[in-house]
């Protein structure tokens, strides 16, 4: 069972902190038993081909990164088919008319509905999908109402964010 994944790693090489130089990165997941291992900027974003589900390349990911570089930071991971139906089925097509504003943030179970309340968003939008939420930041991601630790605080889940294009360009590496 090889499937293309996608492996998401919250806040590496930000601001100076948690650096994983990219190729050791590929070098380790190698090690890992991944292979056609490739990554999209420096954010440790990688693309992978895996010889098992993706809740177990989750655990071996996260291992490698401890192993590694003594690095516990929530990693999410994501089959190709999976990253496809999220963009297939974006909600906000016609609304979010700005890639760089406009963020797809990967949560780690389902978001309960019962806890967003659109009007204290505002003037982000939000819509919810099976365990990502898409959000509209109209006056920019650095004034957005709905940070990355809301989704932790909340609704207790592990979240990182990625904007329209890194998605975009994320699914295009993982079909490659």
């Amino acid at each position: 069972m090889r499937q293309r994944q996608i492996a998401l790693l919250r806040g590496v090489n930000v601001g100076g902190r948690n650096r994983v130089p990219m190729a050791r990165w590929r070098e380790v997941l190698a090690e890992q038993g991944f292979e056609r291992v490739r990554t999209l900027l420096q954010s440790g974003n990688a693309v992978f081909t895996a010889p098992c589900p993706a809740e177990e390349s989750e655990r071996r990911v996260a291992a490698g990164l401890a192993a590694e570089f003594g690095l516990d930071v929530p990693v999410l991971v994501r089959t190709r088919d999976e990253l496809a139906e999220v963009v297939a089925g974006d909600p906000l097509a016609g609304v979010a008319t700005i890639p760089a504003r406009y963020l797809v943030t990967f949560l780690s179970g389902r978001p309960d509905p019962a806890v967003l309340d659109p009007a204290a968003c505002a003037p982000d939008v939000v819509r919810l999908g099976e365990r990502e939420a898409y959000v509209w930041c109209p006056e920019g991601v650095r004034n957005s109402r709905v940070p990355q630790s809301w989704w932790e605080r909340r609704l207790g889940l592990r979240a990182t964010s990625r904007n329209w294009s890194t998605v975009i360009r994320l699914l295009e590496l993982a079909g490659s």
